[in-house]
């Protein structure tokens, strides 16, 4: 288990998330790769697509697999003009995980959830990794991070 890894394991036992990290011996960068390792459909994921906003605070916009994000839904719903997609750089800078296996929950960020995320009754999600998931239930998704729901859907 690399650092990044590692470091969600603690965070999710410090702070008695009821979630369950996976780690496996393949890349789980993609939504193809990660359901092909954990066994179960892509429409069973969620992405966490990371921007910035116009003073440099990062907004974690969480949407299905399936779906992509509308950053003027984002902008709209948190009264600003629509953010940017975040860099690799500024994401592990900001998120402290690598793009590909960045979380959607542990470090501080703005957390928007979409609604269609609450349709399943489990989700898999980044699990700090590229070889790492996190199996959690919409609902305990939203208490992790402080989410707040809203559509930002394309």
């Amino acid at each position: 288990m690399d650092k990044f890894a590692h470091k969600l394991r603690d965070y999710i036992k410090t702070n008695g998330i009821d979630a369950e990290q996976l780690i496996f011996d393949r890349s789980c960068h993609s939504v193809e790769e990660a359901a092909q390792a954990a066994q179960v459909q892509p429409e069973d994921f969620v992405k966490n697509i990371c921007l910035i906003d116009a003073d440099g605070n990062l907004i974690v916009a969480i949407v299905k697999g399936e779906d992509r994000v509308s950053t003027k839904r984002v902008g709209k719903a948190l009264g600003i003009e629509p953010p940017e997609i975040a860099t690799p750089d500024q994401i592990l800078a900001l998120s402290g995980y690598p793009c590909g296996g960045v979380p959607s929950f542990g470090y501080k960020a703005r957390f928007l959830i979409d609604p269609r995320v609450l349709e399943k009754d489990v989700v898999y999600t980044g699990g700090g990794s590229e070889n790492s998931l996190v199996r959690i239930a919409p609902n305990k998704l939203i208490t992790a991070n402080n989410g707040e729901v809203v559509r930002i859907h394309r």
